[in-house]
């Protein structure tokens, strides 16, 4: 079972902090902003870019990673010995797979389901909600400017759920 994680990307701090593992979490992403706690954790990584010696000097048991567009901070970590799990979710089934996946890693598999089924609940009553819709509006979502990112499964399903019309 991990003791040190760092994380490179938001999305897996916020699911350890929403699972009551967030001591585990040695390092993050600048990008990380949720739950404010995790602001005080040191920062290694953007998106795209990592500084290896800050997360060796962390001495994780783990690092998590998200999609190809970190495979060449993935690899050099593995290079150095570092053991990494690189989610890769596009979908919201994908992100709620993900979450049962991380806490299976993190021994916290009871509070990754719980979680996922108030995550289900939400996405239910978000969807009740976006059928009694008289007026479909028409949202575009742009995620990223360069490279441009704006049709990412997830927020298209999310639009689509609360009874929008997305531009993908």
């Amino acid at each position: 079972m991990p003791e040190r994680i760092v994380c490179l990307t938001e999305e897996t701090a916020e699911t350890l902090y929403a699972l009551g593992a967030g001591d585990l979490v040695v390092g993050i992403s600048g990008f990380t902003v949720r739950p404010p706690e995790a602001r005080k954790k040191p920062k290694v990584s953007t998106l795209l870019d990592a500084n290896i010696e800050r997360i060796l000097a962390l001495q994780p048991d783990v690092v998590l990673a998200w999609s190809d567009l970190q495979a060449n901070i993935c690899a050099e970590l593995i290079r150095q010995g570092v053991e990494v799990v690189c989610f890769n979710q596009r979908t919201v089934e994908g992100i709620l797979s993900m979450i049962l996946r991380l806490g299976a890693l993190v021994g916290r598999a009871a509070q990754a389901r719980a979680y996922v089924r108030s995550l289900r609940e939400g996405l239910h009553r978000a969807m009740q909600r976006g059928q009694q819709r008289r007026r479909r509006p028409r949202v575009y979502f742009e995620e990223w400017d360069n490279p441009l990112i704006t049709g990412i499964g997830w927020i298209s399903e999310l639009i689509r759920l609360c009874g929008t019309v997305s531009n993908f």
